[in-house]
C-alpha cells in the first residue's frame, strides 16, 4: 500500500484477547436486537464491487476525519481504522499515523493490505491498550450495542488515545421514510418498519459518556442530496451496503407501493437528507484537562447576580 504512514511492523499486536474478556457497562439489561449482524455483513460484502460508485458520503466523512487528524498535534504510532476500505489511502502524513490495521465485518470491503482484520465492532478481538488511534467510518449506526462497542474501543486505546467515529444520525433518510410510510398507508392500509431507526445527537453524547471517554464531543454534518431520478437513491443505498438489515424483516414491499413512494418522494422535491454525526473522545489520562468541581469557581454566581 502506498504512503509513508503505512510503514511499520505488527509489533505489539500479539496480545489479542477474546471479546468476552472485556468488561461491558453493567446496565442490568441486554440491548434490544434490532440489527442482524450476519445480514449487515452480507449487505456490505455484496456492495463491495460497486461501492466506489456511491461512496460520496464515505469520502466526505473520511476527508472530514483527515482534516481533524491534521489539526491534532500528535503522532499515532498504532491505529485501527474500521469500515474505510480503500479510503484509508486518503490519510496523509500530516495525520501523524504509523502502523495501521484495517478492519471490517466483510472481508470484501477491506483494502489490499496485509494488516487487516475481519470482525464486528461489538466483538473486537483486540486486547487492552493496543492502539493510539481508532477510527470508525459509517458503521456504528448498524449495531445493537453502541455503548458496548464504544467501551471496547476505549479499552483498546492506550491512555490519552484518540477515538473518532462517523455514523448516520437522526434525520438520515427522512424524506424516503415519509414517502414509504405515506405510500404504504395509502395502498396497504398500514406501515412496516423499512428504514432502521437512527439515534439522536443527545443519545450519541450519552453513549460516549457511558463508555468512559474523556473530553467527549459530538457534532453533525447535515448533508442534502438532490435526486432528479428518485430510483437513484435506492441504487445508492444498495451500492453503499446500507439497505436495511433488521432482525425482524418486514413483508416484501410491492412494486406498486415502491413506485408510489418514489412518486411521492419526487413530488416533494426529490431531496434527501443525511446526518453524518462525528463522535470524538479520548481514553482517560491524568494529563487531560478536568472539568471544575461544583463550587470550585473563583466567583459566586449568587454574588454576581446581586451585584448586577
Amino acid at each position: 500500500m502506498p504512503g509513508v504512514i503505512y510503514s511499520g511492523t505488527r509489533q505489539g499486536f500479539d496480545n489479542c484477547q477474546h471479546p468476552a474478556l472485556y468488561s461491558k457497562p453493567m446496565t442490568g439489561k441486554q440491548p434490544p436486537k434490532i440489527f442482524n449482524p450476519a445480514l449487515v455483513r452480507q449487505r456490505r460484502a455484496r456492495a463491495a464491487k460497486c461501492f466506489a460508485d456511491a461512496a460520496f458520503l464515505h469520502e466526505r466523512a473520511m476527508d472530514d476525519i483527515v482534516d481533524r487528524l491534521e489539526s491534532v498535534n500528535r503522532t499515532f504510532d498504532t491505529a485501527l481504522i474500521y469500515g474505510a476500505g480503500d479510503l484509508i489511502n486518503r490519510l496523509t502524513p500530516a495525520c501523524g499515523g504509523g502502523f495501521v490495521i484495517a478492519g471490517d465485518s466483510a472481508a470484501k470491503r477491506l483494502p489490499s493490505t496485509e494488516a487487516a482484520a475481519v470482525f464486528d465492532e461489538e466483538a473486537s478481538p483486540f486486547g487492552p491498550e493496543q492502539f493510539e488511534l481508532i477510527i470508525s467510518l459509517l458503521t456504528l449506526h448498524n449495531i445493537n450495542d453502541l455503548v458496548g462497542a464504544l467501551t471496547q474501543a476505549r479499552l483498546s486505546l492506550k491512555p490519552d488515545g484518540l477515538f473518532i467515529a462517523a455514523l448516520f444520525g437522526e434525520s438520515t433518510l427522512a424524506s424516503l421514510k415519509r414517502a414509504l410510510y405515506a405510500a404504504e398507508t395509502e395502498i396497504s392500509g398500514g406501515v412496516s418498519l423499512r428504514i432502521a431507526p437512527f439515534a439522536s445527537v443527545q443519545d450519541f453524547g450519552a453513549a460516549l459518556g457511558r463508555a468512559g471517554f474523556a473530553l467527549p464531543v459530538v457534532d453533525v454534518d447535515n448533508v442534502s442530496v438532490d435526486y432528479k431520478e428518485p430510483g437513484r437513491l435506492l441504487q445508492d443505498l444498495r451500492r453503499m451496503g446500507e439497505t436495511q438489515a433488521l432482525v425482524s424483516q418486514p413483508p416484501r414491499l410491492s412494486r406498486r407501493v415502491l413506485f408510489r413512494a418514489l412518486e411521492l418522494f419526487a413530488r416533494d422535491g426529490g431531496r434527501e437528507s443525511f446526518d453524518v454525526v462525528y463522535l470524538t473522545g479520548w481514553a482517560p489520562h491524568e494529563s487531560q484537562q478536568k472539568p471544575l468541581q461544583p463550587g470550585a469557581g473563583a466567583a459566586s454566581l449568587e454574588k454576581a447576580i446581586k451585584e448586577k
